[in-house]
């Protein structure tokens, strides 16, 4: 007994040179190698929470399902119409020949067969979050509008008294389709408007402009991140007529169509005839604001830039009458009827693809 605690003892003595010294048996313990089969004395744990299941839930939401299927009908779209594009910018900007056959053999003689898609890479870049954005803002606006206006007529709306005389606010009188239209091409136009920038010198000088990576780098050099907004304002301008009334006449149309032939909705050729008739509506009541448009963006190319809007439609008067207000629009309409007829034909079909729940506003 007295052996054993001897060696005990003797096992917590540490000898520093002539010196001994008594280690505490808690340091002791310490100093023991460490093993897997020891107890840990400290551990931290780290749980990385499961996020597949609300990353799936928010895949699967009404608000996801319209961006992806505004991106890709749009893509789909675009791929096919390219060369239609590059035909009515060229029209409407003055470049070449006057006409759609003229201008579609220069292009050919000038570019070969892959001029008619010039443009067309930075095209498809911009066309495809425009459309995505676009068409999402346009439902998610119009959901709100609609659930507002239902309210409002619940709660009889704010009234205001001046006097005897007592005022209702309505919002009735409000379409949610137009607002949301508008919405939608102002939106779309503030997030992608430098892509347009891009397309349009791509597309009109590629002598200047040969690949999207000069552009950028010419565009900046010469007028810094502000040259990519070029032609904001008129571009907002002749967006907002156009963008209200092409939703608005689609809608219209269609809601017409269905109940004069007592349906619930359009089937695809119907709405490829609906979305081209909306689309030609809208294209020839603002094409002047368009031509326009065109003109300012492109003008410092040619030395020659409108300070305004309605300096450059004076110019165009001026130079070309009241019939220049609409060169190339015939190009435009061959270019947007079946664009807009396309495009709500695969948007509609990629909604019933990839909605979870579709319900019918």
């Amino acid at each position: 007994m007295l052996k054993t605690d001897f060696e005990s003892q003797k096992n917590r003595y540490r000898v520093f040179g002539n010196m001994a010294l008594v280690v505490p048996k808690e340091l002791d313990e310490l100093e023991k190698p460490f093993s897997l089969h020891s107890p840990k004395p400290f551990e931290i744990r780290l749980q990385v929470p499961d996020l597949r299941v609300p990353i799936r839930n928010f895949l699967r939401t009404r608000e996801v399902g319209e961006f992806l299927s505004g991106a890709l009908a749009g893509a789909m779209t675009k791929a096919v119409l390219a060369p239609l594009e590059t035909i009515r910018t060229r029209l409407v900007v003055g470049v070449g020949s006057k006409n759609i056959t003229g201008s579609f053999i220069e292009i050919i003689e000038q570019q070969g067969w892959q001029g008619l898609w010039a443009g067309n890479g930075i095209n498809m870049l911009r066309i495809i979050p425009t459309q995505a954005i676009e068409l999402g803002t346009f439902e998610c606006v119009k959901r709100t509008m609609t659930s507002a206006q239902e309210k409002w007529k619940q709660i009889e709306g704010p009234k205001l008294q001046i006097g005897h005389v007592n005022v209702n606010f309505s919002l009735s009188w409000v379409s949610p389709v137009a607002v949301a239209g508008a919405a939608a091409g102002i939106v779309s136009t503030l997030a992608c408007h430098p892509l347009e920038v891009l397309k349009d010198r791509l597309t009109v000088s590629p002598d200047i402009y040969p690949s999207l990576s000069i552009a950028i780098s010419k565009i900046y050099k010469d007028g810094g991140v502000g040259a990519f907004y070029a032609g904001l304002s008129p571009t907002l301008v002749g967006m907002l007529p156009y963008s209200t009334c092409y939703y608005f006449m689609y809608e219209k149309l269609k809601k017409s169509y269905c109940q004069s032939k007592k349906k619930k909705s359009l089937n695809r050729p119907e709405m490829l005839v609906v979305g081209a008739l909306a689309g030609f509506t809208a294209s020839t009541i603002s094409f002047p604001l368009e031509v326009a448009r065109k003109r300012l963006m492109v003008g410092a190319l040619q030395g020659k830039c409108p300070p305004n809007m309605v300096a450059a439609l004076a110019e165009v008067i001026r130079d070309e009458g009241l019939t220049g207000l609409y060169r190339g629009w015939g190009a435009s309409c061959l270019k947007v009827m079946p664009a807009s007829g396309i495009t709500w034909t695969f948007y509609e079909a990629w909604k019933d693809i990839l909605l979870v729940e579709k319900r019918i506003l």
